[in-house]
């Protein structure tokens, strides 16, 4: 009992510093009016895991009450939440590879630009995949793969490309400007993957 009351007493001061933290982080990635609440629900009767069971909370709007992440954040939300917990949690995080798809959901220019830095950040402790459609974070990655699919009447096929020097950059100005590549469009590219450390 003395054990658990210990653990519960670092729990609750955790929970404190990781909401304020993750709270601060989310106003980053265009989520000003989310606001994260881990609460510790005490159980009826202790378990081996401790005194309380613990859940995130979000509240995307002002004035509505916390509810399960589950429950109430989309698919882009929970990838954003998800990264501002992984950005606070890195320096004491064992995960060795992360998957991000749809962070960049409702997003765009210098927020894109933000989750593009901080994807780049948590790669620089560990493996980060993460699909994306914005050049704004493709460009910050140590590493590019295309993914592409070829159909047929009788079969579908996906297939991952590497890209390189030439190819990297023809990517990136693909997706700044569509089809046509111009030749701003690879200069921009190129700007970009000049800069992606930011």
């Amino acid at each position: 009992q003395d054990s658990a009351t210990k653990l519960s007493k670092k729990r609750e001061n955790s929970a404190k510093k990781l909401t304020k933290a993750v709270n601060n982080q989310l106003k980053s990635l265009a989520m000003s009016n989310a606001n994260l609440h881990i609460a510790l629900k005490a159980y009826e009767v202790p378990s081996r895991n401790g005194l309380e069971d613990i859940e995130f909370l979000i509240s995307t709007n002002p004035g509505q009450p916390h509810q399960p992440l589950a429950k109430i954040a989309s698919g882009g939300e929970l990838s954003r939440i998800s990264l501002a917990i992984q950005v606070v949690t890195a320096k004491t995080s064992a995960t060795p590879t992360m998957v991000f798809d749809e962070v960049d959901v409702g997003i765009g220019g210098a927020t894109a630009d933000t989750v593009g830095k901080l994807l780049r950040e948590l790669g620089d402790k560990g493996q980060v995949i993460c699909v994306t459609h914005l050049p704004q974070v493709a460009s910050k990655a140590h590493q590019h793969l295309q993914a592409t699919k070829a159909t047929s009447k009788k079969a579908a096929q996906s297939m991952l490309l590497k890209l390189q020097g030439e190819t990297k950059i023809q990517e990136i100005a693909r997706m700044l400007g569509g089809a046509d590549i111009t030749e701003q469009s690879i200069a921009h590219a190129e700007e970009m993957l000049s800069a992606k450390a930011g």
